[in-house]
């Protein structure tokens, strides 16, 4: 079976080793049909500190590292700007 792989911002790395990544998606409002944005947040594992606040990342499914991570980086997409 595929590994899941999502693209989001990192919004926190000051823990070790880890990064907070929020992934956003759009979906269409069941009843009204606008378009509206749904973002969830996830830890990544992140082994050498690499990346910092804002940078665009894409992250994979893994085996659990701990209680919450079971993601992993693997690139950088663009640094922000």
């Amino acid at each position: 079976m595929p590994k899941r792989v999502l693209t989001g911002t990192v919004v926190s790395d000051k823990t070790d080793k880890t990064v907070v990544v929020k992934v956003e998606r759009k979906v269409k409002h069941p009843l009204y049909g606008k378009i509206i944005r749904r973002s969830k947040k996830y830890h990544a594992h992140d082994e050498g500190n690499a990346h910092k606040e804002g940078d665009v990342v894409s992250i994979e499914e893994t085996k659990p590292y701990s209680k919450l991570k079971t993601w992993k980086v693997m690139e950088a997409d663009k640094a922000a700007s």
